[in-house]
C-alpha cells in the first residue's frame, strides 16, 4: 500500500494460466488491470481432448470474471510500453506502478467463450466426417492429437508427419521412443524426417505430397507445428534490449526483467532455463504474486523470494488411458503415466488454482 492508503496500480498483460493465476492471487491487494485480447482463460493442455470431446471444453474454457472479480479487464492487445504506461490497440493508456508481462504464445483465437466452444464443435465435426486424417508436426500437440483421435475413432486412418528425426524432441530420446511405440500400437502411421506441402491438396485431390515425393491421402489435415512467442511487439518498447535471440525476456532470480525494478515476466516468455510447461508457469505466477505483495506492502527487495526451477517432469497424453512421462529418475510409457494425466488432463487440478469447482 502507498502511505495514503491507496492501492498500487498493477497491470498484467496476458491472461494465460500464469497471468490468470497471478491476477486472481493479487486482485484484493492492488488496483489491478488485466489486458488480454480475449474474454477467457483456456487451459491449454486440454485443447486436444476438446477436439474429440467438445463438451470437455466447457470446463477448460473459463471466463475471466468467473475467478477475477476485483479489477478491470481490458479486452484488447498491448502494443507499447513506456516507463509508466501500457498502450493498447484500441487507444487506451493504462498507468502502472508494477507491470507483469505474461503474453505466452501468439494464438489466433476468438474473443468470446461461446465462439471458442463453437470452434471445438467444428473441429469435432471435421474429425467425425473424415475417414483419413493427416497431422503435421510431431511435437506434444501433434502426438497428443494423434493419440486422442486414434483412441476415440480407431477406425479412422491417422497419419502423422514430422520433419525431425524423432517425436517430442523437446524431451529425451527414451520418451520419444515410447511415444512412437504407443502411437504405432494404435495404428497411427508415423513418418519422420519428412515435411508436407499443404498446398499440394488445394486442387481438391485430397493427396498431400511430402518432401520425399510420397503421397498421403487424407480427407482433412491438422497443422500442429510450434506457435511463436507473443513477444515481437516488445521490440518497439522500452524492453527491446531485454529480449534474447529467441525472443524471450531476460529475467533475474526474482523473475523481474533484468535492469527493471518494477517489471516482471512470467510463463513461457522468460529465459529461465527450464522446460516451458504449465506447472512451471503456475509456479512463476505464485512467486511473483508473493513478491508483489511484499513490495506493495513496503517490504524490502532483499526479502523477495527467489525462483528456483523444479525437477523437470514432462507428460504427454496419448488418448484417455495412455501417456508418456519423463521424470528425473525414469521414463515411463503406457497406463501408469496415463493414470496420472490422461483421464482429466489436469483440468480439475488447474481449476482449483482458480478457486473453481474441479
Amino acid at each position: 500500500m502507498e502511505s495514503g492508503g491507496s492501492k498500487r496500480r498493477v497491470v498484467v498483460v496476458g491472461g494465460g494460466i500464469a497471468g490468470s493465476i497471478l491476477a486472481r492471487s493479487i486482485q484484493f491487494n492492488a488496483d489491478l488491470t488485466l489486458i488480454d485480447p480475449k474474454e477467457y482463460l483456456e487451459i491449454k493442455w486440454a485443447q486436444l481432448r476438446s477436439k474429440v470431446e467438445p463438451s470437455f471444453a466447457e470446463r477448460a474454457v473459463v471466463n475471466y470474471r468467473d475467478f477475477f472479480s476485483n479489477g478491470r479487464i481490458i479486452t484488447s492487445t498491448a502494443i507499447n510500453i513506456t516507463e509508466n504506461e501500457v498502450l493498447t490497440a484500441d487507444g487506451q493508456h493504462i498507468g502502472y506502478d508494477y507491470l507483469v508481462i505474461a503474453t505466452g504464445h501468439s494464438d489466433n483465437v476468438p474473443v468470446s467463450k461461446t465462439e471458442r466452444l463453437h470452434y471445438y464443435d467444428a473441429e469435432n465435426q471435421k474429425i467425425q466426417s473424415a475417414r483419413s486424417i493427416l497431422i503435421v508436426g510431431g511435437g506434444p500437440s501433434g502426438v497428443e492429437l494423434a493419440g486422442e483421435i486414434s483412441t476415440d475413432f480407431p477406425d479412422k486412418k491417422v497419419t502423422l508427419v514430422h520433419k525431425g528425426p524423432r517425436l517430442l524432441e523437446y524431451i529425451g530420446p527414451k520418451a520419444s521412443d515410447k511415444g512412437l511405440s504407443l502411437l504405432r500400437s494404435k495404428k497411427v502411421d508415423v513418418k519422420l524426417q519428412q515435411s508436407v506441402d499443404l498446398k499440394s491438396a488445394s486442387d481438391g485431390s485430397q493427396l498431400y505430397r511430402t518432401s520425399t515425393g510420397e503421397s498421403i491421402k487424407a480427407d482433412c489435415h491438422f497443422l500442429c507445428t510450434r506457435v511463436p512467442l507473443s513477444t515481437a511487439w516488445l521490440n518497439e518498447t522500452i524492453l527491446k534490449t531485454n529480449l534474447d535471440k529467441d525472443g524471450r525476456l531476460k529475467v533475474d532470480e526474482y523473475l523481474r526483467v533484468k535492469g527493471r525494478s518494477n517489471i516482471f515476466a512470467i510463463g513461457d516468455i522468460t529465459d529461465v532455463p527450464e522446460l516451458k510447461l504449465g506447472h512451471a508457469a503456475i509456479h512463476h505466477a505464485y512467486l511473483v504474486a508473493k513478491n508483489l505483495k511484499l513490495l506493495m506492502g513496503g517490504g524490502k527487495e532483499s526479502k523477495m523470494s527467489v525462483y528456483k526451477p523444479g525437477p523437470e517432469v514432462a507428460m504427454v497424453s496419448l488418448g484417455r488411458k495412455h501417456a508418456v512421462a519423463q521424470f528425473p529418475f525414469a521414463t515411463l510409457g503406457g497406463r501408469i503415466p496415463g493414470l496420472i494425466k490422461s483421464g482429466d488432463m489436469f483440468v480439475g487440478r488447474t481449476r482449483k488454482h482458480l478457486g473453481l469447482e474441479p
